[in-house]
């Protein structure tokens, strides 16, 4: 895992001072040397967590919670992650407005998302009360 971080890290490093120099001779071309940069990272975090999904299933398994609510979670961290990232490249070419309808509309994916896990809760707490009583 280290040696991934290394990695990132010297990608985003070497995007940074390709960007910088190319947008003194060709401001236009900056933007996509940024994008590209951003998309290699992605793709490299995205291989490393494939790998690791297999810990998420057996956490599940050992739990005993449904794994269509541990696959609904898994989506709504990947939705926050891929918007805020989305974001941060919308702040660094100076579209904050286009940044933060971005950062809302992942919100609204979050919350519908969200509504079959509160299902779950709330079925859960009438079981729950209905052994009380």
């Amino acid at each position: 895992m280290t040696a991934q971080i290394f990695q990132l890290v010297g990608i985003a490093l070497i995007t940074a001072v390709a960007a910088i120099l190319v947008k003194s001779t060709k401001p236009e071309l900056a933007l996509a040397v940024t994008i590209a940069g951003s998309v290699i990272l992605l793709l490299f975090v995205l291989e490393v967590f494939r790998g690791s999904i297999g810990i998420f299933t057996e956490i599940a398994e050992m739990t005993g919670l449904d794994a269509a609510i541990v696959k609904t979670l898994l989506k709504m961290v990947g939705i926050g992650y891929l918007v805020e990232f989305g974001a941060g490249i919308l702040n660094d070419f100076g579209q904050n407005s286009l940044a933060d309808k971005l950062v809302f509309c992942g919100k609204l994916l979050v919350l519908i998302l969200a509504v079959p896990i509160l299902e779950s809760i709330l079925e859960l707490i009438s079981d729950l009360l209905g052994l009380i009583a």
